[in-house]
C-alpha cells in the first residue's frame, strides 16, 4: 500500500498492548468461509466507526480487490472473505457498500462487510430536477467530446457531453440540432456537464446536386455527395417551371414509401455544385476501346470507352463516356487523342474528358479519307457533294471535329464515308474536318471556241427546298437538285445541268433568263455541267419570262392548275400570281406563265390571260366516233399519276358487234371536252372526234361529249354554294354544286331542273352535273297536315266560335303590314270582299254556315272571276244563295 493517496492519512493510534499476532493477517486458502470470516475479523480493528460508505470496484485479483471510494480520493483494500455473496457475481465497475476499518497488522484502512448495491444508488453527481433546452454546437467526432449550449438569464453556457450521455445511443446529433438535457454537478469538483441528452428537433441536412432529368410534374437530381440520382416532385420546388437541365440545386431528403425523395428544392447560382476536378495539363493517349454507337445511350455502362496512356513508366487505362469528347463525333480504335484527366469528388474515380482527335490519327488509321463541298444545310444535318462520288453524302452536325466552328454552304471538308449503323443500306460521312478554301476541285474546265464561255437560256431552275427532317432510309440525296440550261453548239440544241452553288447567290437566274456559263466535266462520271452561271439579261416581269403557255384545267377556292401546251402535264398556280381578277378565269382559257420550282415541284408564276387563238388549235377530222373513257383526267381523279386522259375507241364490225381485243386509245385534255364542266369518269360512254395537236403532231380526242341520261327533279334545298335535289340516289338526296348550274341561272327552292347524274369513282358519291333550270318554283301550297288540322277544328261543334267581322289592315289600308302596289284587279277584289261581308251580315244563319262561308270566301271570289265593282250586286246575291 504505497499509494501516495495515503501519505497524509494518519490512522488512529493502536494500543501498544495489542499482540502482534492480532495485527498480522493470516489467510488460508483451504479454510472454509466461516474460518476465513473469523480470521478476517480478527485482522480488523475493533475500533470501527460503524459508518457505511459507497464505492466502485476498481480491481479484482486472485483473492482480494480494491474499491475506489466515492466520498474521498482514496481506494481501499478488501478481501473476498469480506464480501457478502458469491464472489463470482462481483465485477469491476460494480457499485458496493462497505465499512471502513483498519488493518491490525499495518494500521492501514481497509474495507469490510462489502455488499453489492445498484449503480443508481451510487452517484458522485447531482442531476437537475428539470430538463434544459439548448442546441448542439460541436459534434462528437473521433472520440472527442461534444458540446451543447443553453441560455440562462441572458448568458450562454456551454456543457460537454459524450456518447454515454445520450439518452438513446442510436441517435446522431449534428450541429444546430435542438436538444434537451439534465445538468449534472460533480460533488467533488463542482464541474458541470450535460447528461441524458435527447434530440428535440433535428436540423434538416441540406444536400446539393444538378438536375439531370425533367418531366412535366417531376424530375431527377444527380447528387453531389454520392454517385446516385434522387427523385423530386414539382410541388417540392417553387421554381419548377423555370428549372432547366443542368441547374444547380439544394435539397433535403425524406423517406416516403421506403424510398428517398428530395424535398424543399431550391436553386443555387450556376457553378456552385462541382462534381469533379479537371487537371489543367493535357495528356496524349490512344483509344483502345471506343464506344459502341449501335447501343448509343441505352448501354448499361455510362463509361464504356477506354483510353490508354503512359504515366510513371507504365500504361494506364482511363474510361470515358459519350459526353467526354468535345463533339459527338465517332472515335475509332487506335485513334490518337488529346484529353484531360477528371477526378470525381464523390468516389475519386478518374476518367478522360475534353477528348479531341489528333491529325496523326488519320495517317496511321489507314482509313480512306474523301473530300467534298457542303451543298446544303438544315437544322441538324446536311449533304456533302463528293469529289469522287456521283451522289451527295448525308452527314450530321455532331460529326464535325471542331463543333465551335460551324460549317457553311460551299465550305470544303475532308471526311470518311461509312455505313450507317442505325439504317442499313445507307452511307453517311463521319469525322468531318474543315479544309482551306481552294483545296477541293470537283470538275475540270472544258473550253468552248477558245473562250471557255457559253450563252444559253434557263429551262428549269434547281430545287433549293429540302425537307426539315432527316431523309428516310435508302434516300441519301433529295431529288430535283439540278437545273437545266439549253444552248446551241455547232448549230445543234443541247442541254446542260447546273446546280445552285454554281450561281451568283445575289443574282440567281430564273426560268427563261439568258445566262453565261462555263462548261466543266465532272471527274466522277465525265458528265458535263455548267459552272459560274451568270445572268446576262432578264427583261421579264419579276424575273420571270412568259415562256410557257397552257390552259386552265381546274379552279379551286384559292388556287388552280394549268394544263401544259402539249396536254401531258399540269402546273400548280396560286391566285396571288395571276395578273388580274381570278374570278374572271374560266376552264379551258389560254394563259401564259413562267415556271419556278418549290419543294421539288413546279409551280407557275406571273400567270396572265392570252388572247383566244394564241395557241394554235388542233386540226379536227369531221368523223364522229363512239368510245368509252378508259382513263379520266387527273383533275377529276387526283389519285392517278398520269395527267392526261384516254378514250378507248369502240371498234364495231358490219353487224354492229364490238370487236374484243386491244382497244385503240386516244389521249385528251381539258380542251378536248366539248363542255369543260363535264366531269368525265372511267367507263362513261362518249362521242368524239380525232384531232392533230400542233405542238406534238399526235392524234388526240377532241369535242368529247358524254352520252348520258338526263333527269328532271325539283330543288329540295339551297345551302350557300351547293344544294340538294328531290331526286334520290342510294336513298339520299342528290347533291349539286352551284358551279354546275348552266347559263348563270339562280336557283331557288322548288325550281324544276334538268340534270345528269355523275358517279365519282374516287369518292364513291353521286352528284348532279349540267344542271339546267326548266321552270320557276310553284306557289307554295298549304301543307296537307295543316289543312287536316283546320278541318278537325271546323267540324268540332263544342265551344265558342270566332267570326271574322273585319280583315286586318296595315297602315296604308292594305290587308297586311307589307307595302305593295295594288292593281285594279286587287282593288276590285277588296271591294268584292267587303260586299260579301255586308251581305253575309244581313243573313240570319247559323254560326256554322257563316264560318264555312268565311273560310271559302277567297275561293268564291276567284271562282266568280270578278272584274270590277259593277258586279258587286250579283256577287252578293250569289253569296246569299250559297248560304240559303
Amino acid at each position: 500500500m504505497s499509494s501516495p493517496q495515503w501519505k497524509n492519512f494518519q490512522p488512529p493510534s493502536q494500543p501498544s498492548t495489542t499482540p502482534s499476532y492480532q495485527r498480522s493477517p493470516s489467510f488460508s486458502k483451504t479454510a472454509n468461509n466461516q474460518d476465513n470470516s473469523n480470521m478476517s475479523s480478527s485482522t480488523c480493528s475493533s475500533s470501527s466507526s460503524g459508518l457505511r460508505e459507497a464505492g466502485i470496484v476498481e480491481k479484482l485479483l486472485h483473492s482480494y480487490g480494491f474499491i475506489q471510494c466515492s466520498e474521498r480520493q482514496a481506494r481501499l483494500f478488501f478481501h473476498f472473505s469480506q464480501f457478502s455473496g458469491k464472489i463470482e457475481h462481483l465485477k469491476i465497475g460494480d457499485s458496493v457498500e462497505y465499512e471502513m476499518t483498519y488493518d491490525r497488522r499495518t494500521g492501514k484502512p481497509i474495507a469490510s462487510s462489502v455488499t453489492k448495491i445498484s449503480s443508481e444508488a451510487l452517484s458522485h453527481e447531482v442531476l437537475s430536477d428539470y430538463r434544459v433546452s439548448g442546441f448542439v454546437t460541436t459534434e462528437i467526432s473521433d472520440g472527442s467530446e461534444g458540446r451543447v449550449a443553453y441560455e440562462n438569464r441572458g448568458e450562454c453556457f456551454f456543457l460537454p457531453y459524450t456518447k454515454d450521455d445520450l439518452e438513446y445511443s442510436n441517435q446522431h446529433l449534428k450541429a444546430k440540432d435542438k436538444v434537451a438535457f439534465h445538468i449534472a454537478t460533480d460533488k467533488k469538483s463542482g464541474n458541470l456537464r450535460a447528461r441524458k441528452v435527447r434530440l428535440e428537433k433535428a436540423q434538416p441536412v441540406r444536400y446539393q446536386g444538378v438536375v439531370c432529368a425533367l418531366k412535366e410534374t417531376f424530375g431527377f437530381i444527380e447528387r453531389a455527395d454520392v454517385v446516385k440520382e434522387i427523385f423530386f416532385h414539382s410541388s417540392e420546388c417553387k421554381e419548377f417551371r423555370n428549372l432547366d437541365l443542368g441547374a444547380d440545386v439544394e435539397f433535403s431528403i425524406q423517406t416516403r414509401n421506403n424510398k428517398e425523395v428530395a424535398v424543399n428544392v431550391t436553386c443555387l447560382p450556376s457553378g456552385t455544385v462541382v462534381f469533379e476536378d479537371i487537371d489543367s495539363e493535357e495528356t496524349i493517349g490512344r483509344v483502345i476501346d471506343p464506344i459502341d454507337r449501335c447501343q448509343g445511350r441505352q448501354q448499361n455502362d455510362p463509361l464504356s470507352g477506354k483510353i490508354q496512356y503512359h504515366f510513371g513508366g507504365s500504361d494506364v487505362d482511363l474510361p470515358f463516356g459519350d459526353k467526354d469528347p468535345l463533339g459527338d463525333f465517332t472515335l475509332q480504335r487506335g485513334d490518337w487523342v488529346r484529353f484531360k484527366v477528371a477526378t470525381d469528388r464523390r468516389d475519386n474515380l478518374q476518367r478522360a474528358t475534353n477528348i479531341e482527335i489528333l491529325d496523326e490519327s488519320f495517317l496511321v488509321s489507314g482509313e480512306q479519307r474523301e473530300q467534298g463541298i457542303i451543298s446544303n444545310l438544315k437544322e441538324s444535318f446536311g449533304f456533302i457533294k463528293c469529289a469522287n462520288r456521283d451522289s451527295c453524302v448525308y452527314f450530321r452536325f455532331s460529326e464535325l471535329l471542331n463543333p465551335d466552328n460551324p460549317v457553311q454552304v460551299q465550305d470544303e471538308v475532308e471526311f470518311t464515308v461509312t455505313k450507317d449503323p442505325v439504317s442499313s443500306g445507307r452511307s453517311h460521312a463521319i469525322r468531318i474536318k474543315q479544309l482551306p478554301s481552294g483545296t477541293v476541285c470537283l470538275n475540270s474546265l472544258e473550253g468552248n471556241s477558245g473562250t471557255g464561255q457559253s450563252i444559253g437560256i434557263v429551262e428549269k431552275t434547281p430545287s433549293n427546298q429540302w425537307s426539315s427532317k432527316s431523309p428516310s432510309k435508302g434516300d441519301s440525296v433529295p431529288s430535283c437538285t439540278n437545273g437545266i440550261i439549253s444552248f446551241y453548239k455547232n448549230g445543234e440544241k443541247e442541254i446542260i445541268h447546273y446546280q445552285l452553288k454554281d450561281c451568283d447567290s445575289q443574282n440567281q437566274p430564273r426560268s427563261g433568263d439568258k445566262v453565261e456559263f462555263t462548261i466543266n466535266t465532272s471527274k466522277v462520271n465525265n458528265q458535263k455541267i455548267a459552272n459560274d452561271v451568270k445572268v446576262v439579261s432578264r427583261q421579264v416581269k419579276n424575273g420571270f419570262r412568259y415562256a410557257h403557255r397552257g390552259f386552265i384545267a381546274a379552279l379551286k377556292d384559292s388556287f388552280g392548275f394549268i394544263e401544259t401546251e402539249d396536254h401531258k402535264s399540269e402546273v400548280f398556280f396560286h391566285f396571288s400570281v395571276f395578273d388580274g381578277n381570278p374570278s374572271h378565269l374560266e376552264l379551258g382559257q389560254e394563259v401564259g406563265y413562267g415556271v419556278t420550282h418549290k419543294g421539288g415541284k413546279q409551280s407557275a408564276e406571273c400567270v396572265r390571260k392570252l388572247a383566244p387563238g394564241s395557241i394554235p388549235a388542233e386540226e379536227i377530222y369531221p368523223e364522229i366516233l363512239n368510245g368509252t373513257v378508259y382513263r379520266t383526267l387527273r383533275c377529276f381523279n387526283p389519285e392517278q399519276e398520269e395527267y392526261s386522259g384516254l378514250i378507248a375507241l369502240n371498234n364495231a364490225d358490219e353487224d354492229g358487234d364490238i370487236n374484243v381485243g386491244q382497244p385503240t386509245l386516244y389521249p385528251f385534255g381539258i380542251t378536248s371536252l366539248y363542255d369543260k364542266h363535264d366531269m368525265l369518269q372511267k367507263g362513261d360512254v362518249v362521242q368524239f372526234q380525232i384531232g392533230i395537236a400542233k405542238a406534238t403532231e399526235q392524234e388526240q380526242a377532241m369535242n368529247i361529249k358524254a352520252v348520258r341520261t338526263r333527269h328532271q327533279s325539283i330543288v329540295e334545298a339551297i345551302r350557300g354554294s351547293f344544294g340538294f335535289l328531290a331526286h334520290e340516289v342510294d336513298g339520299k338526296k342528290l347533291f349539286f354544286h352551284m358551279s354546275e348550274v348552266r347559263d348563270g341561272m339562280t336557283l331557288q327552292t322548288g325550281d324544276k331542273v334538268d340534270f345528269v347524274v355523275v358517279h365519282n369513282q374516287r369518292t364513291g358519291r353521286s352528284s348532279a352535273c349540267n344542271v339546267v333550270k326548266t321552270c320557276d318554283s310553284l306557289p307554295s301550297q298549304r301543307p296537307e297536315r295543316l289543312i287536316s288540322r283546320l278541318r278537325i277544328i271546323s267540324d268540332e261543334g263544342i265551344g265558342p266560335r270566332v267570326i271574322v267581322v273585319r280583315q286586318p289592315k296595315g297602315p296604308d289600308g292594305t290587308t297586311g303590314f307589307k307595302t305593295f302596289h295594288q292593281t285594279a284587279q286587287d282593288q276590285s277584289t277588296v271591294a268584292t270582299s267587303k260586299s260579301l261581308e255586308l251581305s253575309i251580315s244581313k243573313i240570319n244563319s247559323p254560326p256554322k254556315i257563316i264560318n264555312t262561308v268565311v273560310e271559302i270566301m277567297p275561293n268564291v271570289i276567284n271562282g266568280l272571276n270578278c272584274n270590277g265593282t259593277t258586279e258587286l250586286g250579283d256577287i252578293g246575291m250569289t253569296a246569299v244563295n250559297i248560304l240559303t
